[in-house]
């Protein structure tokens, strides 16, 4: 858990010195989803596929797992296996908090305060069975789903609307999830 903090602060840093996505290709403002019912998406969340960041190296059977708090925001527990089914668990339990109460669907993630990251709902089913996390630099993304697995029509469609927002969408890597996780 200590490596994971670590790995994450170092990201940060690094984002916070260099161009963004968005900056370096003139891009848009990135756009989120109308709205979010905090209600329907607390749960747990299986990825399916992401961009590469440090603190994921190695990583498998990855999920994120949202409570809501009794002060309206929101635990978060990131969960994986390194290399296979039986590998080593790693876990970082986090606090999310919805900084635009009119979607919310902009989000900021703490995996050690007083430090936050965006987190920017910009796809979204409408009966909740996936979503898709970025953030308004386009330099980190994650696809998510209710199953750990997902329809290739559905992955594909997806796709399609990364690109449309401006993400180069050849950066994602498919995470190995064709079952649960043994153990929580």
């Amino acid at each position: 858990m200590k490596r994971l903090a670590t790995h994450l602060w170092g990201v940060l840093l690094a984002a916070g010195c260099s161009t963004s996505t968005t900056t370096r290709l003139d891009l848009p403002p990135l756009q989120t989803v109308a709205h979010v019912e905090i209600s329907r998406y607390v749960g747990t969340w299986y990825e399916i596929a992401r961009f590469p960041q440090s603190f994921q190296r190695g990583c498998t059977f990855t999920t994120a797992t949202y409570t809501l708090r009794d002060d309206g925001d929101l635990d978060v527990l990131n969960f994986c296996r390194k290399g296979l089914v039986g590998g080593e668990e790693k876990s970082a339990l986090g606090r999310a908090r919805v900084v635009e109460r009119s979607t919310n669907a902009k989000l900021e993630v703490s995996f050690f305060r007083p430090f936050w990251g965006d987190y920017w709902i910009i796809d979204l089913a409408d009966d909740y069975t996936h979503a898709v996390v970025g953030h308004p630099g386009r330099d980190y993304l994650w696809i998510l789903s209710r199953t750990p697995t997902m329809a290739e029509a559905t992955y594909q469609g997806i796709l399609t609307r990364l690109v449309a927002q401006g993400y180069e969408t050849q950066r994602l890597v498919r995470t190995q999830q064709a079952a649960a996780p043994e153990t929580r």
